[in-house]
């Protein structure tokens, strides 16, 4: 074999190699691929596990700043972490995941910095979660519209309606 030959062979066998480990996530119909995306990315759990940070970090503020911090770190975390399951199999979702997780990644660094006696970057961390949350709204809806099913997201907090401020 020239080796030409055996570049094109090595390539075609590349290419065979490569697209047959795609995920399930990355064939079938739309809602197929999604379906497999949500259930495997735990998304429900990222979302309410977010959630559940957001409406433990009123409940922290008199608790002092070493609880603020726990808190506040906690939610960076949480939020890198379901960042790392991007991207989804739909661009919108992913668009609108992304922007989310941004938000309360730096919802935990201005309530980090806040402590509990900052009330102006408590209230700026609690905008942007916030505006977090009614992006997983969005979120849930459009996967329903492309699933056909609901994600549901768990949480271990009430999420009612708190203020940081009391």
């Amino acid at each position: 074999m020239t080796p030409r030959v055996l570049t094109i062979a090595c390539l075609a066998v590349l290419a065979v190699a490569v697209t047959s480990c795609a995920g399930e996530d990355q064939t079938g119909s739309a809602a197929h691929r999604m379906s497999v995306w949500v259930k495997g990315t735990a998304l429900g759990e990222d979302i309410g596990t977010l959630m559940a940070d957001n409406a433990r970090l009123p409940k922290d503020v008199p608790n002092g700043t070493g609880a603020v911090h726990a808190a506040c770190g906690t939610m960076e975390d949480d939020a890198q972490m379901a960042n790392d399951e991007l991207p989804s199999p739909d661009a919108q979702v992913t668009i609108w995941l992304s922007t989310a997780y941004g938000l309360e990644g730096a919802a935990g660094a201005v309530c980090y910095d806040a402590g509990s006696t900052n009330k102006k970057l408590l209230a700026q961390a609690e905008r942007d979660t916030a505006k977090a949350e009614a992006l997983y709204g969005r979120v849930i809806i459009r996967i329903q519209s492309i699933d056909g099913r609901l994600p549901t997201t768990t949480t271990t907090t009430e999420n009612g309606p708190i203020s940081i401020f009391g």
